[in-house]
Protein backbone atom coordinates (compact mmCIF):
# COMPACT_ATOMS: atom_id res chain seq x y z
CA UNK A 1 0.00 0.00 0.00
CA UNK A 2 1.04 3.58 -0.96
CA UNK A 3 2.61 5.85 1.90
CA UNK A 4 1.94 9.45 1.92
CA UNK A 5 5.06 11.65 3.29
CA UNK A 6 4.66 14.67 4.69
CA UNK A 7 6.87 17.93 4.83
CA UNK A 8 8.23 17.63 8.35
CA UNK A 9 8.65 19.65 11.16
CA UNK A 10 12.97 19.78 11.29
CA UNK A 11 12.55 22.23 14.45
CA UNK A 12 10.52 23.13 17.22
CA UNK A 13 9.63 26.93 14.89
CA UNK A 14 9.28 25.34 11.48
CA UNK A 15 5.96 26.44 10.43
CA UNK A 16 7.25 25.90 6.15
CA UNK A 17 10.05 24.38 4.40
CA UNK A 18 11.36 24.63 0.96
CA UNK A 19 12.89 22.03 -0.62
CA UNK A 20 16.48 22.44 -1.70
CA UNK A 21 16.95 19.54 -3.59
CA UNK A 22 15.60 16.02 -4.59
CA UNK A 23 18.39 13.24 -4.53
CA UNK A 24 15.78 11.08 -5.81
CA UNK A 25 13.15 10.91 -8.86
CA UNK A 26 9.78 9.53 -9.77
CA UNK A 27 10.17 5.73 -10.31
CA UNK A 28 13.78 5.32 -8.20
CA UNK A 29 13.72 2.70 -5.70
CA UNK A 30 13.92 3.74 -2.32
CA UNK A 31 15.22 1.97 0.77
CA UNK A 32 14.57 2.45 4.48
CA UNK A 33 17.46 4.96 5.40
CA UNK A 34 18.13 6.88 1.92
CA UNK A 35 18.13 10.63 1.64
CA UNK A 36 15.22 11.82 -0.09
CA UNK A 37 15.62 15.53 -0.33
CA UNK A 38 17.59 18.37 1.17
CA UNK A 39 15.03 20.84 2.99
CA UNK A 40 15.63 24.36 4.16
CA UNK A 41 14.05 24.81 7.30
CA UNK A 42 13.78 28.51 9.37
CA UNK A 43 17.52 27.72 11.03
CA UNK A 44 19.47 24.93 8.15
CA UNK A 45 19.26 22.93 5.32
CA UNK A 46 19.15 19.18 6.37
CA UNK A 47 18.84 15.60 4.69
CA UNK A 48 15.58 14.46 5.17
CA UNK A 49 15.70 10.40 5.26
CA UNK A 50 13.01 8.17 3.99
CA UNK A 51 11.53 5.44 7.13
CA UNK A 52 10.15 3.58 4.31
CA UNK A 53 10.89 1.29 1.23
CA UNK A 54 9.57 1.05 -2.26
CA UNK A 55 9.11 3.01 -5.75
CA UNK A 56 8.99 7.02 -5.26
CA UNK A 57 5.45 7.37 -7.08
CA UNK A 58 4.91 10.96 -6.99
CA UNK A 59 6.84 14.08 -5.91
CA UNK A 60 4.12 16.84 -4.71
CA UNK A 61 6.37 19.58 -3.81
CA UNK A 62 9.36 20.32 -6.42
CA UNK A 63 13.22 21.83 -5.81
CA UNK A 64 13.35 24.81 -4.84
CA UNK A 65 9.10 25.15 -3.93
CA UNK A 66 8.29 26.06 -0.41
CA UNK A 67 5.17 24.33 1.39
CA UNK A 68 3.83 24.57 4.96
CA UNK A 69 4.71 21.68 7.13
CA UNK A 70 2.11 18.56 6.66
CA UNK A 71 2.05 19.74 2.90
CA UNK A 72 2.56 16.23 0.68
CA UNK A 73 5.69 16.13 -0.40
CA UNK A 74 5.79 12.83 -1.60
CA UNK A 75 4.27 9.33 -2.18
CA UNK A 76 6.15 5.97 -1.86
CA UNK A 77 4.52 2.11 -2.73
CA UNK A 78 5.09 -0.58 -4.72
CA UNK A 79 5.91 -0.05 -8.72
CA UNK A 80 2.58 0.56 -11.06
CA UNK A 81 0.49 1.27 -7.73
CA UNK A 82 -2.90 3.51 -8.49
CA UNK A 83 -2.04 6.83 -5.93
CA UNK A 84 -5.12 8.21 -7.34
CA UNK A 85 -7.01 8.26 -4.19
CA UNK A 86 -4.45 9.74 -2.34
CA UNK A 87 -3.76 12.50 -4.82
CA UNK A 88 -6.99 13.52 -4.64
CA UNK A 89 -6.67 13.98 -0.85
CA UNK A 90 -7.81 10.26 0.62
CA UNK A 91 -5.89 8.23 3.52
CA UNK A 92 -5.47 5.14 1.70
CA UNK A 93 -5.26 4.67 -2.24
CA UNK A 94 -7.59 2.54 -4.76
CA UNK A 95 -6.71 -0.83 -5.44
CA UNK A 96 -6.38 -0.62 -9.32
CA UNK A 97 -7.02 -3.85 -11.54
CA UNK A 98 -3.76 -4.68 -13.17
CA UNK A 99 -5.55 -3.71 -17.08
CA UNK A 100 -5.45 -0.04 -15.78
CA UNK A 101 -2.02 0.45 -14.73
CA UNK A 102 -0.96 1.11 -18.46
CA UNK A 103 -3.35 3.85 -18.84
CA UNK A 104 -2.38 5.33 -15.19
CA UNK A 105 1.40 5.33 -16.84
CA UNK A 106 0.33 7.18 -20.00
CA UNK A 107 -2.03 9.82 -17.98
CA UNK A 108 1.45 11.18 -15.99
CA UNK A 109 3.19 10.77 -19.35
CA UNK A 110 1.01 13.42 -20.98
CA UNK A 111 1.35 15.30 -17.79
CA UNK A 112 4.72 16.08 -18.04
CA UNK A 113 5.32 17.35 -21.30
CA UNK A 114 2.83 19.76 -20.81
CA UNK A 115 4.19 21.00 -17.66
CA UNK A 116 7.64 21.44 -19.46
CA UNK A 117 6.36 23.27 -21.88
CA UNK A 118 6.39 26.32 -19.82
CA UNK A 119 10.59 26.02 -19.85
CA UNK A 120 13.18 25.14 -22.23
CA UNK A 121 14.49 21.60 -22.05
CA UNK A 122 17.09 21.36 -19.12
CA UNK A 123 16.67 24.94 -17.90
CA UNK A 124 16.47 25.83 -14.70
CA UNK A 125 15.31 29.17 -13.01
CA UNK A 126 17.78 30.21 -9.35
CA UNK A 127 16.71 32.95 -7.32
CA UNK A 128 17.70 34.87 -4.34
CA UNK A 129 17.55 32.44 -1.54
CA UNK A 130 16.55 33.05 1.70
CA UNK A 131 19.70 32.51 3.62
CA UNK A 132 18.81 33.48 7.10
CA UNK A 133 15.27 33.32 9.19
CA UNK A 134 14.76 36.97 9.26
CA UNK A 135 16.52 37.92 5.59
CA UNK A 136 13.85 39.67 2.93
CA UNK A 137 16.47 40.74 0.48
CA UNK A 138 19.83 40.13 -0.53
CA UNK A 139 23.05 41.71 -2.42
CA UNK A 140 25.22 40.18 -4.46
CA UNK A 141 28.50 40.96 -3.56
CA UNK A 142 30.44 38.94 -6.59
CA UNK A 143 29.55 36.63 -8.91
CA UNK A 144 32.61 33.84 -8.88
CA UNK A 145 31.07 32.17 -12.12
CA UNK A 146 30.23 34.36 -15.45
CA UNK A 147 27.52 33.88 -17.99
CA UNK A 148 29.00 31.10 -20.24
CA UNK A 149 30.73 29.16 -17.51
CA UNK A 150 30.19 25.53 -16.51
CA UNK A 151 28.32 24.97 -13.45
CA UNK A 152 28.65 21.17 -11.73
CA UNK A 153 26.73 20.80 -8.51
CA UNK A 154 28.29 22.33 -5.58
CA UNK A 155 29.96 24.87 -7.72
CA UNK A 156 30.15 28.26 -6.12
CA UNK A 157 28.09 30.74 -7.93
CA UNK A 158 28.32 34.00 -5.97
CA UNK A 159 28.41 35.50 -2.54
CA UNK A 160 25.47 36.93 -0.87
CA UNK A 161 25.35 39.61 1.80
CA UNK A 162 22.53 38.81 3.95
CA UNK A 163 21.38 40.69 6.87
CA UNK A 164 23.16 38.79 9.28
CA UNK A 165 26.66 37.66 6.91
CA UNK A 166 28.08 37.18 3.86
CA UNK A 167 27.65 34.10 2.42
CA UNK A 168 28.85 31.54 -0.25
CA UNK A 169 25.71 30.25 -2.61
CA UNK A 170 26.19 26.75 -3.70
CA UNK A 171 24.23 25.54 -6.81
CA UNK A 172 22.02 22.52 -6.61
CA UNK A 173 22.40 22.07 -10.17
CA UNK A 174 24.94 21.20 -13.11
CA UNK A 175 24.56 22.81 -16.49
CA UNK A 176 25.51 25.77 -18.41
CA UNK A 177 25.40 29.44 -16.42
CA UNK A 178 23.15 31.14 -19.56
CA UNK A 179 21.61 34.66 -17.71
CA UNK A 180 22.82 36.38 -14.48
CA UNK A 181 19.60 38.43 -13.10
CA UNK A 182 21.36 40.25 -10.28
CA UNK A 183 24.90 42.13 -10.81
CA UNK A 184 27.41 42.18 -8.40
CA UNK A 185 26.44 45.00 -5.81
CA UNK A 186 22.61 44.79 -6.93
CA UNK A 187 20.36 44.25 -3.98
CA UNK A 188 17.21 42.27 -4.68
CA UNK A 189 14.30 40.88 -2.84
CA UNK A 190 14.15 37.22 -2.05
CA UNK A 191 12.72 34.59 -5.05
CA UNK A 192 13.73 37.34 -7.30
CA UNK A 193 15.70 35.86 -10.58
CA UNK A 194 19.23 35.47 -9.59
CA UNK A 195 20.32 32.83 -12.48
CA UNK A 196 19.24 30.53 -15.19
CA UNK A 197 21.30 27.62 -15.40
CA UNK A 198 20.58 25.11 -18.85
CA UNK A 199 22.27 23.06 -21.56
CA UNK A 200 24.95 25.09 -23.27
CA UNK A 201 23.43 27.13 -26.35
CA UNK A 202 19.87 26.91 -25.33
CA UNK A 203 17.24 29.73 -26.24
CA UNK A 204 16.13 31.35 -23.08
CA UNK A 205 14.83 34.66 -24.07
CA UNK A 206 11.70 35.79 -23.11
CA UNK A 207 12.42 33.56 -19.74
CA UNK A 208 13.91 36.91 -17.96
CA UNK A 209 11.11 39.36 -19.20
CA UNK A 210 7.84 36.75 -18.00
CA UNK A 211 9.44 35.96 -14.96
CA UNK A 212 7.64 35.97 -11.79
CA UNK A 213 8.35 35.02 -7.91
CA UNK A 214 5.45 32.98 -7.55
CA UNK A 215 5.47 31.33 -11.71
CA UNK A 216 9.11 30.64 -11.08
CA UNK A 217 9.03 27.21 -8.78
CA UNK A 218 6.31 26.08 -11.16
CA UNK A 219 8.47 26.48 -14.42
CA UNK A 220 11.21 24.94 -12.69
CA UNK A 221 9.31 21.97 -11.41
CA UNK A 222 10.40 20.16 -14.96
CA UNK A 223 14.13 21.23 -15.06
CA UNK A 224 14.52 19.52 -11.63
CA UNK A 225 13.49 16.20 -13.37
CA UNK A 226 15.95 16.43 -15.98
CA UNK A 227 18.73 16.16 -13.54
CA UNK A 228 18.48 12.54 -14.22
CA UNK A 229 19.67 12.97 -17.87
CA UNK A 230 22.86 11.16 -19.54
CA UNK A 231 24.68 14.98 -19.81
CA UNK A 232 23.80 16.01 -16.27
CA UNK A 233 25.13 13.03 -14.68
CA UNK A 234 28.01 12.77 -15.91
CA UNK A 235 28.65 16.50 -15.35
CA UNK A 236 27.98 15.03 -11.54
CA UNK A 237 29.87 12.22 -12.01
CA UNK A 238 33.02 14.74 -13.01
CA UNK A 239 32.20 16.47 -9.48
CA UNK A 240 32.65 13.88 -7.58
CA UNK A 241 36.15 12.43 -8.95
CA UNK A 242 37.58 15.35 -10.10
CA UNK A 243 36.60 19.07 -8.97
CA UNK A 244 39.79 20.53 -8.63
CA UNK A 245 39.45 20.82 -4.94
CA UNK A 246 35.81 21.04 -4.60
CA UNK A 247 34.51 18.04 -2.53
CA UNK A 248 30.62 17.10 -3.27
CA UNK A 249 28.96 17.10 0.27
CA UNK A 250 25.42 17.95 1.39
CA UNK A 251 25.22 21.07 3.83
CA UNK A 252 24.29 19.05 6.54
CA UNK A 253 27.48 17.00 6.21
CA UNK A 254 29.72 20.13 5.30
CA UNK A 255 27.73 21.68 8.89
CA UNK A 256 29.29 18.86 10.94
CA UNK A 257 32.34 18.48 9.29
CA UNK A 258 33.12 22.40 9.91
CA UNK A 259 32.21 21.55 13.89
CA UNK A 260 34.40 18.72 14.12
CA UNK A 261 37.06 20.34 12.44
CA UNK A 262 37.28 17.48 9.63
CA UNK A 263 38.47 18.33 6.34
CA UNK A 264 36.24 17.26 3.35
CA UNK A 265 38.85 16.25 1.47
CA UNK A 266 40.11 13.26 3.77
CA UNK A 267 36.41 11.90 3.90
CA UNK A 268 35.49 9.10 1.22
CA UNK A 269 31.13 9.87 0.20
CA UNK A 270 28.94 6.68 0.59
CA UNK A 271 26.32 8.42 -1.15
CA UNK A 272 25.32 9.16 -4.73
CA UNK A 273 28.21 9.68 -7.45
CA UNK A 274 30.25 9.93 -4.20
CA UNK A 275 28.85 12.35 -2.44
CA UNK A 276 29.68 12.91 1.14
CA UNK A 277 26.31 12.59 3.87
CA UNK A 278 25.96 12.96 7.03
CA UNK A 279 26.34 9.13 8.38
CA UNK A 280 30.50 9.57 6.44
CA UNK A 281 31.51 12.47 8.66
CA UNK A 282 29.87 10.99 12.48
CA UNK A 283 31.90 7.39 11.58
CA UNK A 284 35.08 9.51 9.57
CA UNK A 285 38.19 8.71 12.21
CA UNK A 286 40.87 10.87 10.80
CA UNK A 287 44.65 9.16 10.28
CA UNK A 288 47.48 10.56 11.31
CA UNK A 289 48.85 10.55 7.95
CA UNK A 290 45.88 12.40 7.09
CA UNK A 291 45.81 14.86 9.93
CA UNK A 292 49.70 16.42 9.00
CA UNK A 293 49.12 17.52 4.86
CA UNK A 294 45.90 19.65 6.61
CA UNK A 295 48.19 20.80 8.94
CA UNK A 296 50.85 21.75 6.22
CA UNK A 297 48.12 23.69 4.88
CA UNK A 298 46.45 25.93 7.32
CA UNK A 299 49.85 26.74 8.02
CA UNK A 300 50.33 27.71 3.94
CA UNK A 301 47.39 29.67 4.30
CA UNK A 302 48.36 33.19 5.72
CA UNK A 303 51.52 33.19 3.36
CA UNK A 304 48.79 33.32 0.40
CA UNK A 305 46.34 35.64 2.14
CA UNK A 306 50.02 38.06 3.36
CA UNK A 307 51.21 38.38 -0.33
CA UNK A 308 48.32 40.28 -1.50
CA UNK A 309 48.70 43.61 -2.32
CA UNK A 310 47.82 46.47 0.23
CA UNK A 311 44.69 48.75 -0.95
CA UNK A 312 46.34 52.22 -2.02
CA UNK A 313 46.04 55.17 0.39
CA UNK A 314 44.08 58.03 -0.62
CA UNK A 315 45.67 60.99 -1.81
CA UNK A 316 44.20 64.38 -0.15
CA UNK A 317 45.58 67.46 -1.32
CA UNK A 318 46.50 70.05 1.30
CA UNK A 319 43.85 72.56 2.01
CA UNK A 320 41.02 71.06 -0.12
CA UNK A 321 37.50 69.58 0.80
CA UNK A 322 37.68 66.07 -0.33
CA UNK A 323 34.76 63.22 0.13
CA UNK A 324 34.41 59.86 -0.02
CA UNK A 325 31.46 58.02 -0.23
CA UNK A 326 31.05 54.43 0.96
CA UNK A 327 27.82 52.00 -0.57
CA UNK A 328 26.81 50.62 2.49
CA UNK A 329 26.25 47.12 2.65
CA UNK A 330 23.43 45.08 3.38
CA UNK A 331 24.64 43.89 6.67
CA UNK A 332 25.54 47.73 7.08
CA UNK A 333 21.88 48.79 6.71
CA UNK A 334 20.56 45.92 8.87
CA UNK A 335 23.09 47.02 11.85
CA UNK A 336 21.94 50.69 11.58
CA UNK A 337 17.91 49.28 11.42
CA UNK A 338 18.07 46.68 14.42
CA UNK A 339 20.35 48.63 16.69
CA UNK A 340 18.04 52.18 16.00
CA UNK A 341 14.91 50.02 16.75
CA UNK A 342 16.74 48.68 20.24
CA UNK A 343 17.69 52.01 21.21
CA UNK A 344 14.59 53.31 21.07
CA UNK A 345 11.92 50.55 21.64
CA UNK A 346 13.73 49.30 24.70
CA UNK A 347 14.03 52.04 27.43
CA UNK A 348 18.16 51.05 28.70
CA UNK A 349 20.04 51.89 31.59
CA UNK A 350 23.27 50.88 32.78
CA UNK A 351 24.94 49.97 35.78
CA UNK A 352 28.54 49.57 36.23
CA UNK A 353 31.15 47.64 38.44
CA UNK A 354 34.85 47.34 39.14
CA UNK A 355 36.29 43.89 39.43
CA UNK A 356 39.52 42.67 40.90
CA UNK A 357 41.92 40.38 38.09
CA UNK A 358 44.40 39.79 40.12
CA UNK A 359 43.35 35.95 41.13
CA UNK A 360 41.47 35.66 37.73
CA UNK A 361 44.97 36.43 35.88
CA UNK A 362 46.74 33.84 38.69
CA UNK A 363 44.34 31.14 37.86
CA UNK A 364 44.26 31.49 34.04
CA UNK A 365 47.93 31.88 34.30
CA UNK A 366 47.85 27.94 35.88
CA UNK A 367 44.84 26.65 33.72
CA UNK A 368 47.22 27.57 30.61
CA UNK A 369 50.26 26.14 32.01
CA UNK A 370 48.49 22.92 31.18
CA UNK A 371 49.85 21.24 27.46
CA UNK A 372 47.43 22.32 24.74
CA UNK A 373 44.91 24.28 26.78
CA UNK A 374 44.21 28.10 25.66
CA UNK A 375 42.08 30.11 27.81
CA UNK A 376 41.34 33.71 27.51
CA UNK A 377 40.38 36.26 30.26
CA UNK A 378 36.95 36.98 27.64
CA UNK A 379 36.58 32.84 28.28
CA UNK A 380 35.96 33.26 31.57
CA UNK A 381 34.09 36.54 31.99
CA UNK A 382 31.33 34.35 29.71
CA UNK A 383 31.40 31.16 31.53
CA UNK A 384 30.83 33.32 34.57
CA UNK A 385 28.19 34.95 33.05
CA UNK A 386 26.66 31.41 31.87
CA UNK A 387 26.56 30.39 35.75
CA UNK A 388 25.32 34.05 36.93
CA UNK A 389 22.71 33.67 34.51
CA UNK A 390 21.30 30.29 36.17
CA UNK A 391 21.47 32.29 39.88
CA UNK A 392 19.55 35.40 38.29
CA UNK A 393 16.94 33.59 35.61
CA UNK A 394 15.17 37.21 34.75
CA UNK A 395 18.54 38.58 33.27
CA UNK A 396 18.11 36.03 30.67
CA UNK A 397 14.55 37.25 29.59
CA UNK A 398 13.11 38.31 26.36
CA UNK A 399 10.15 41.07 26.42
CA UNK A 400 6.73 40.19 24.59
CA UNK A 401 3.79 42.40 24.45
CA UNK A 402 1.98 40.05 26.41
CA UNK A 403 4.47 38.48 28.53
CA UNK A 404 8.32 38.13 29.85
CA UNK A 405 9.98 34.85 28.58
CA UNK A 406 12.16 33.78 31.17
CA UNK A 407 15.35 31.62 29.35
CA UNK A 408 16.11 28.53 31.19
CA UNK A 409 18.85 27.87 29.10
CA UNK A 410 21.46 29.93 28.52
CA UNK A 411 23.12 30.88 24.89
CA UNK A 412 25.71 33.57 24.95
CA UNK A 413 26.14 35.61 21.97
CA UNK A 414 29.64 37.24 21.46
CA UNK A 415 30.18 39.97 19.64
CA UNK A 416 32.71 40.17 16.99
CA UNK A 417 34.16 42.65 14.91
CA UNK A 418 34.00 41.84 10.75
CA UNK A 419 34.68 44.07 8.11
CA UNK A 420 31.27 45.02 6.94
CA UNK A 421 30.23 45.80 10.80
CA UNK A 422 29.60 43.48 13.72
CA UNK A 423 28.03 39.39 13.75
CA UNK A 424 27.20 37.94 17.12
CA UNK A 425 28.19 33.91 16.80
CA UNK A 426 26.40 32.19 19.90
CA UNK A 427 27.50 29.52 21.83
CA UNK A 428 24.47 26.92 23.07
CA UNK A 429 24.26 25.80 26.07
CA UNK A 430 27.69 27.52 27.54
CA UNK A 431 26.43 26.83 31.32
CA UNK A 432 27.33 22.92 30.39
CA UNK A 433 30.48 23.90 28.47
CA UNK A 434 34.14 23.90 30.32
CA UNK A 435 36.55 27.25 30.00
CA UNK A 436 38.33 25.28 26.88
CA UNK A 437 35.51 24.55 25.34
CA UNK A 438 34.38 28.11 25.33
CA UNK A 439 37.77 29.07 24.37
CA UNK A 440 37.83 26.66 21.40
CA UNK A 441 34.74 27.48 20.19
CA UNK A 442 34.85 31.20 20.66
CA UNK A 443 38.45 31.07 18.32
CA UNK A 444 36.41 28.82 15.63
CA UNK A 445 33.41 31.17 15.85
CA UNK A 446 35.53 34.41 15.68
CA UNK A 447 37.28 33.34 13.14
CA UNK A 448 34.84 31.47 10.66
CA UNK A 449 33.19 34.95 10.87
CA UNK A 450 35.96 37.49 9.77
CA UNK A 451 36.37 34.49 7.07
CA UNK A 452 32.67 34.54 6.01
CA UNK A 453 31.81 31.36 6.74
CA UNK A 454 29.33 31.33 9.28
CA UNK A 455 25.86 29.95 8.83
CA UNK A 456 22.72 31.61 9.87
CA UNK A 457 21.68 28.99 12.61
CA UNK A 458 25.07 30.16 14.49
CA UNK A 459 24.02 33.21 15.10
CA UNK A 460 20.51 32.99 16.20
CA UNK A 461 18.76 31.80 19.31
CA UNK A 462 21.08 34.03 22.38
CA UNK A 463 19.48 34.93 25.52
CA UNK A 464 22.34 37.50 26.72
CA UNK A 465 25.40 38.97 25.05
CA UNK A 466 28.58 39.62 26.20
CA UNK A 467 30.34 42.24 24.27
CA UNK A 468 34.55 42.95 24.90
CA UNK A 469 36.44 45.95 23.40
CA UNK A 470 39.40 45.29 26.09
CA UNK A 471 42.04 44.31 23.43
CA UNK A 472 41.76 47.67 21.82
CA UNK A 473 42.51 49.28 25.38
CA UNK A 474 39.00 50.50 25.91
CA UNK A 475 38.55 50.71 29.48
CA UNK A 476 34.67 51.61 29.92
CA UNK A 477 32.00 51.70 27.66
CA UNK A 478 28.18 51.31 27.14
CA UNK A 479 26.80 48.77 24.61
CA UNK A 480 23.22 48.75 23.04
CA UNK A 481 21.11 45.80 23.43
CA UNK A 482 20.86 42.34 21.28
CA UNK A 483 17.14 42.57 20.78
CA UNK A 484 15.51 40.46 21.75
CA UNK A 485 17.86 39.68 24.79
CA UNK A 486 17.16 41.76 27.64
CA UNK A 487 20.86 42.52 28.59
CA UNK A 488 24.01 42.48 27.39
CA UNK A 489 27.63 43.06 29.25
CA UNK A 490 30.26 45.24 27.83
CA UNK A 491 33.97 44.51 29.16
CA UNK A 492 36.47 46.85 29.45
CA UNK A 493 40.37 46.27 29.44
CA UNK A 494 42.73 45.31 32.36
CA UNK A 495 44.52 48.08 33.98
CA UNK A 496 47.52 48.15 36.37
CA UNK A 497 46.62 50.60 38.98
CA UNK A 498 46.62 51.71 42.78
CA UNK A 499 44.06 50.04 45.05
CA UNK A 500 43.47 49.34 48.68
CA UNK A 501 43.68 46.12 49.63
CA UNK A 502 43.54 45.81 53.80
CA UNK A 503 43.59 49.20 54.19
CA UNK A 504 46.91 49.88 52.83
CA UNK A 505 47.58 51.15 49.05
CA UNK A 506 49.21 48.70 46.84
CA UNK A 507 49.36 47.45 42.89
CA UNK A 508 46.56 45.65 41.62
CA UNK A 509 44.94 44.59 38.76
CA UNK A 510 41.27 45.92 37.56
CA UNK A 511 38.64 45.45 35.09
CA UNK A 512 34.99 47.50 34.22
CA UNK A 513 32.25 45.71 33.29
CA UNK A 514 29.11 47.65 32.41
CA UNK A 515 25.88 46.16 32.23
CA UNK A 516 22.84 47.38 29.96
CA UNK A 517 19.48 46.58 30.94
CA UNK A 518 15.79 46.76 29.20
CA UNK A 519 13.82 48.12 31.80
CA UNK A 520 11.14 46.47 30.54
CA UNK A 521 11.86 43.13 32.02
CA UNK A 522 14.84 43.44 34.07
CA UNK A 523 14.07 46.12 37.46
CA UNK A 524 17.65 47.99 38.82
CA UNK A 525 18.31 45.83 41.76
CA UNK A 526 18.16 42.42 39.78
CA UNK A 527 20.65 44.08 37.31
CA UNK A 528 23.26 44.65 40.60
CA UNK A 529 22.28 41.57 41.60
CA UNK A 530 23.30 39.81 38.73
CA UNK A 531 26.15 41.74 38.52
CA UNK A 532 27.14 40.83 42.41
CA UNK A 533 27.48 37.28 41.35
CA UNK A 534 29.51 37.99 38.47
CA UNK A 535 31.67 40.00 40.40
CA UNK A 536 32.53 37.10 42.92
CA UNK A 537 32.97 34.29 39.70
CA UNK A 538 35.47 36.42 38.30
CA UNK A 539 37.31 37.70 41.45
CA UNK A 540 37.67 33.98 43.48
CA UNK A 541 37.57 32.12 39.62
CA UNK A 542 37.47 28.95 42.03
CA UNK A 543 33.73 29.37 42.73
CA UNK A 544 32.78 28.30 39.39
CA UNK A 545 33.50 24.89 40.15
CA UNK A 546 31.11 24.70 43.12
Amino acid sequence: MAIKVTMPRLSDTMTEGTVATWLKKVGDKISEGDILAEIETDKATMEFESFNEGTLLHIGIQAGETAPVDSLLAIIGKEGEDISALLAGGDAPAEAPKADAPAAEAKTETAAPKAAAELPKGVIVVTMPRLSDTMTEGTVASWLKKVGDTVAEGDILAEIETDKATMEFESFNAGTLLYIGIQEGSTAPVDSLLAIIGPAGTDISGIADNFTAGGAATASAPAQETKAAPAAEKATETVADNSNGRVLASPLAKKIASDKGIQLSQVKGSGENGRIVKSDIENFTPSAQAQQPAATTTAAAPKTETAAPAAPKVFVPAGEVFTEEIKNSQMRKIIAKRLAESLFTAPHYNLVIEVSMDEAMQARAAINSVPDTKVSFNDMVIKACALALKKHPKINSTWKEDAIIINHHVNIGVAVAVEDGLVVPVLKFTDAMSLSQIGGSVRDLAGRAKNKKLGPQEMEGSTFTVSNLGMFGITEFNSIINQPNSAILSVGAIVEKPVVKNGQIVVGNTMMLSLACDHRTIDGATGAQFLQTLKQYIESPVTMLA
